[in-house]
């Protein structure tokens, strides 16, 4: 199982954009997904996340202003970025919840993506 994100870049504070984060391989089921962000010199921390049911949490720091979505027929997650800050500039990294192949076995794990950088200039 694999989960490629993009999307991010450079930024101007005010901005917005989009990630995507598209998952592949051996999944039978996904239940939620996500983001996290490492801001630099800090602990990677929550974003936001969706249920399968479509439910969405969101970190305070986010909320009215990030928007996470998913397509389960593309086996996507995204993420919408409004009124971008500076202190928002991160590596963002999804993450899926998922019954899938693993070392040989279907296993329940979370699988995550590489990050993606996002800069936020002011």
């Amino acid at each position: 199982v694999q989960l490629q994100a993009s999307g991010g870049g450079l930024v101007q504070a005010g901005g917005s954009t989009r990630l995507s984060c598209k998952a592949s391989g051996r999944i039978q089921m996904m239940s939620d997904m996500g983001w996290y962000r490492q801001i630099q010199g800090k602990e990677r921390e929550f974003v936001a996340s969706v249920t399968f049911s479509g439910r969405t949490t969101y970190a305070d720091s986010v909320q009215g202003r990030f928007s996470a979505s998913r397509d389960d027929a593309k086996m996507t997650v995204y993420l919408q970025m409004n009124s971008l800050k500076v202190e928002d500039t991160a590596v963002y990294y999804c993450y899926v919840d998922l019954y899938g192949l693993r070392d040989g076995d279907y296993q329940n794990y979370r699988a995550w993506g590489q990050g993606t950088l996002v800069t936020v200039s002011s």
